[in-house]
């Protein structure tokens, strides 16, 4: 899937099918529906969903709770305009290049 066809399926009812909790989260926020994207993300363990759950703390505006949550994604902090954000870690995830472990 491109970036592009995530975020067109924003207009779906239901994410795609087989995306990864990250990802997942990542579709609700884009809804926007934060609370279903937080619940997947606090019931993942992975750096991905990490960092996902640092963009919907700073989405919130809870920039602490962010900083936490970024750390544990092993990434810098982000600053600036959210929806670029978002985008940014939409194209990352869905990078078929991108090596998963």
């Amino acid at each position: 899937m491109t970036p592009a066809a995530f975020k067109r399926s924003l207009t779906d009812a239901m994410p795609p099918d087989g995306l990864s909790p990250a990802l997942a989260a990542l579709w609700w926020a884009g809804k926007p529906d934060w609370d279903k994207a937080h619940k997947l993300v606090m019931a993942a363990n992975d750096a991905d969903s990490a960092w996902v759950h640092a963009y919907l703390h700073r989405m919130e505006g809870d920039h602490d709770n962010a900083r936490y949550w970024y750390r544990q994604a092993r990434r810098k902090p982000a600053g600036g305009d959210l929806a670029a954000e978002w985008a940014a870690i939409v194209a990352a995830l869905l990078d078929p290049a991108r090596v998963k472990g």
